[in-house]
């Protein structure tokens, strides 16, 4: 199983935008150093938390500055950008690290950002659905033409084609229980956040839906899945408990908050009243039983074990500071013991 780690690049502790790249940097050169096997970088606008609201850019500085770690994105966000643009920036940030390049990509899940980019919320799937085949369209030809609903070209001709061929991975990032089909008819793998909707224990079905989904549109084996998961290691399972807990309750409140505020927008899919109510009514115990892994080394190797017996996992993408405000040192140690005592369990 592939263990990936999640990045966002954070502001934190008052720091300057600048102090939060090289944080997020020295980050990247330690997981490097400890033999992660990829990085995940989130794409975040208008967030005064995080600084990472340009990660192609961001991505070919990590590229530039190892040699091993791939790089992925979770998630480029489709209907935000242009798609010719998108197709030129992978495929050259995909020959700058020699094929290192994880296409991760996504529609977005808060209507502000589309608000702010003048792409209306209620067209983003077909907005990403499109934006995809044109950018698939400019890294698999020579030249080509595209008529949609959303976006016009023609006799486009586009340079470079990608190092990795005929494109880098795709991976779609999967926040709600109706994308989980639609994803397994199109025939790409998924990453999964759990943390909006979904308990682990619930995922099954779901994962179930996306291979039935895969196997009935024909595609060759039965998919691929990823979870992008909170952990955290510690010595003890009370450091493990306590550590975490005020970036934990802080997070889980802002969630609900903000799943709150679009829970009457247009476009969006399920109940999100619902779910803020439930979100802002789980206590710090149940977000450890349902949303995160946190405890000793022993115990996230056992939990891990049985997940990946239990959803069928290829791949952890697994986040080191959730809630943002878990100091640097504890992140290490964290980071360290994870990738000292955990992953070779898994090897």
């Amino acid at each position: 199983m592939e263990f990936g780690l999640f990045l966002e690049f954070v502001r934190q502790d008052n720091a300057t935008d600048q102090q939060a790249f090289q944080r997020g940097f020295s980050i990247v050169d330690e997981a490097e150093s400890m033999g992660v096997d990829s990085v995940w970088l989130s794409e975040y606008h208008f967030i005064p938390f995080s600084v990472l609201s340009a990660p192609v850019t961001v991505a070919t500085a990590v590229a530039a500055r190892t040699q091993r770690m791939r790089i992925g994105f979770a998630v480029v966000l489709l209907p935000l950008g242009n798609p010719i643009r998108i197709a030129e920036e992978i495929a050259t940030l995909d020959h700058i690290s020699q094929g290192r390049v994880e296409f991760g990509i996504g529609r977005g899940t808060f209507p502000e950002h589309h608000d702010a980019f003048n792409s209306p919320f209620p067209e983003s799937r077909g907005r990403f659905e499109e934006y995809l085949e044109i950018i698939l369209k400019a890294w698999t030809t020579e030249q080509f033409s595209f008529e949609g609903e959303h976006y016009n070209c023609r006799d486009v001709s586009v340079r470079p084609k990608p190092f990795q061929q005929p494109h880098p991975p795709i991976r779609v990032g999967i926040t709600s229980q109706e994308t989980f089909p639609i994803i397994g008819r199109m025939g790409y793998p998924i990453f999964i956040n759990p943390s909006r909707v979904f308990a682990m224990s619930e995922l099954a079905p779901s994962i179930e839906s996306y291979r039935a989904a895969w196997k009935k549109a024909g595609h060759p084996g039965e998919g691929e899945i990823g979870l992008r998961i909170p952990i955290y290691v510690a010595e003890t399972a009370e450091k493990a408990y306590n550590e975490p807990m005020a970036s934990t309750v802080s997070s889980i409140s802002n969630l609900g908050q903000r799943v709150a505020a679009s829970a009457s927008r247009t476009g969006t899919t399920g109940d999100w009243q619902a779910e803020s109510d439930h979100i802002l009514s789980m206590t710090y115990d149940d977000w450890i039983r349902d949303k995160v892994v946190f405890g000793t080394p022993e115990y996230v190797v056992e939990r891990l074990l049985g997940l990946r017996e239990e959803l069928h996992l290829n791949q952890v993408v697994f986040e080191i500071n959730f809630g943002r405000q878990i100091p640097h040192e504890l992140q290490m140690n964290s980071l360290r013991l994870m990738m000292d005592r955990v992953v070779p369990a898994f090897k």
